[in-house]
């Protein structure tokens, strides 16, 4: 059995600070939105992708200047402030599985915020940033996915993902692997357990002590 983490949401509580500095950015650019806001709708997502949408919504291009600050901004408020997901530790001494991490972040922030936290040992070189496999296509492409499959010689049915976001799932959901939704980081909110269902979740989980019980539950079921 092989268990493919999300990093950001799940593993390390960052999409909260990250939200929080976009909410600001873009308001700033005219398109007013809180952090909540930002990570209802946009948890998942590369910054690229969020301002390619804000500025549909807005009908108008969004600043290079602002475009250009927020990298740098993210990054140095997830520097300043990133945390582990409560549990993470605890929760990695009890599964019994092979592991990896699939990200939309890039390699340079994952290795940042998992050496930052402490994870990265635990990991390596398990971990895949998808703007660096095959054609770079991010998720909802399933590519990351597929990609961490055949490198770990793992059946796509007999894969689990634990993801916190709608984007997530459909990417893995397309690989063709089950996924444990995950509510439990700082960035929830009402109604997230439901539309991790929605988008094809086999399960949701508020405490990553709940996964490992959760992966043993699972681990008989394929859909190979």
């Amino acid at each position: 059995m092989l268990v493919i983490f999300d990093c950001d949401g799940v593993l390390v509580d960052s999409e909260i600070v990250a939200a929080r500095v976009e909410a600001r950015l873009l308001t700033e650019a005219g398109f007013e939105i809180t952090a909540e806001e930002m990570a209802a709708r946009f948890a998942g997502l590369t910054g690229e992708k969020i301002y390619e949408l804000a500025e549909e919504e807005l009908g108008r291009p969004i600043p290079d200047s602002i475009r250009e600050r927020s990298e740098t901004e993210v990054d140095a408020a997830l520097a300043a402030e990133v945390r582990s997901v409560a549990g993470a530790h605890e929760m990695l001494d009890r599964l019994d599985a092979a592991i990896c991490i699939c990200s939309n972040s890039s390699p340079e922030r994952l290795h940042m915020e998992l050496v930052k936290t402490g994870l990265y040992d635990r990991f390596r070189p398990y971990i895949y940033s998808a703007r660096s496999v095959r054609e770079g296509r991010q998720k909802p492409a399933p590519d990351v996915f597929l990609h961490a499959a055949e490198e770990l010689n793992a059946e796509p049915g007999r894969v689990l993902v634990v993801e916190d976001s709608v984007h997530g799932i459909a990417g893995a959901v397309t690989a063709g692997m089950r996924v444990v939704g995950f509510t439990g980081a700082s960035h929830s909110w009402p109604g997230h357990a439901e539309a991790l269902m929605e988008a094809g979740a086999t399960t949701v989980v508020r405490r990553l002590a709940d996964v490992p019980v959760t992966v043993e539950a699972l681990a008989d079921w394929s859909l190979v």
